[in-house]
């Protein structure tokens, strides 16, 4: 049994987040959201609804001068700070394969000095599979199998589809791309944009990407297949003891006129980057608990010197997680 802070830590986070929700501009029923998702793509109980074959690891942040001068943000002080990070394959099967073209997460929570902190999600494409709530909760309902044939309507994606061309484009990049050699050699990107506040108040608003250290890596076919399903957990260990896992977290700056308000528009090719620092993973849980295990990983728990843009599936995603966290943790929750 859990005890009882832990649910009254939960309780209290699905309250805020569904108050914030029912204020947000495109109200969505957070329930129904999670039920969705549980239709559609099924219910593993304890699980995350999303990412749901994970594992924790922790890591060490320095920022640099150059992210000091765009934020006044406590997590670029230049000084090391703590991130529990969560890896995780795409979906909400426990037993994802892990040599399938699909997605990739890393998610991160950054413990800064005075108790504040920085939740943030990133994912294996430049792009999400939907631009507001409304459109995501659509998408999600639209690929949920009917009960006599265990699939789902090939007529309803299709229509859905057609009339959202926009959701085929988080799909399209996965499936161009090889499968991941590594949860360390893949580039996550942040999605949504943010507002990166200086201490005079300019504010400059950018994408941000977390690319390896050692570069890229992907396996041929051949290669992925060999590899089998279940080889990230235990490679990742093993890069990490290595001290072989690194990222480079930089932030593509916007320009006047640059769309920053729709996670499935990335920012044009060639806008300037800058480091703003360097995130180390240093340990890797040896087992399926950790630290991640109550973390929702909210992208909307933001540091005094960032700023959410008016994305709106940002302010939708806190009261879903909340949700699923309460129904995780009375489950029985697990990595």
């Amino acid at each position: 049994m859990k005890p009882p802070f832990v649910f009254a830590v939960a309780a209290v986070a699905v309250l805020s987040a569904v108050n914030a929700f029912a204020q947000s501009p495109a109200p969505v029923d957070p329930s129904a959201f999670v039920d969705q998702f549980e239709a559609t793509f099924g219910k593993f109980e304890g699980y995350r609804r999303s990412g749901a074959k994970g594992i924790c690891a922790m890591g060490e942040f320095v920022g640099t001068a150059d992210a000091r001068s765009l934020s006044t943000a406590s997590a670029f002080s230049g000084k090391p700070v703590p991130v529990i990070v969560r890896f995780s394959v795409g979906g909400a099967n426990p037993k994802a394969p892990d040599n399938a073209k699909s997605q990739r997460n890393m998610a991160l929570q950054f413990d800064l000095p005075g108790g504040e902190q920085w939740q943030m999600g990133n994912i294996s494409a430049p792009v999400f599979g939907a631009s507001s709530p409304q459109q995501f909760i659509a998408l999600v309902a639209s690929r949920q199998p009917d009960p006599a044939t265990k699939a789902a309507d090939p007529a309803k994606v299709k229509a859905f589809n057609e009339g959202n061309p926009d959701v085929l484009l988080l799909p399209k990049y996965l499936a161009s791309q090889p499968v991941p050699a590594s949860f360390g050699s893949i580039n996550y990107w942040g999605v949504h944009g943010f507002g990166f506040v200086a201490a005079n108040g300019t504010k400059q608003f950018g994408k941000w990407i977390f690319e390896p250290a050692a570069g890229v890596q992907g396996l041929s076919d051949e290669e992925a297949k060999a590899k089998g399903p279940s080889f990230l957990f235990d490679d990742l260990r093993q890069r990490v003891k290595e001290g072989k896992v690194a990222f480079n977290f930089n932030l593509e700056l916007a320009q006047p006129g640059d769309k920053i308000d729709n996670a499935t528009v990335p920012l044009p090719q060639g806008r300037k980057k800058v480091t703003l620092g360097m995130l180390k993973i240093t340990s890797v849980s040896d087992d399926a608990g950790g630290p991640c295990l109550s973390i929702t990983y909210n992208p909307m728990i933001l540091p005094k010197g960032v700023e959410a843009s008016a994305d709106p599936m940002l302010a939708a995603r806190a009261a879903p997680y909340a949700i699923s966290l309460g129904r995780r943790l009375g489950e029985g929750a697990k990595q």
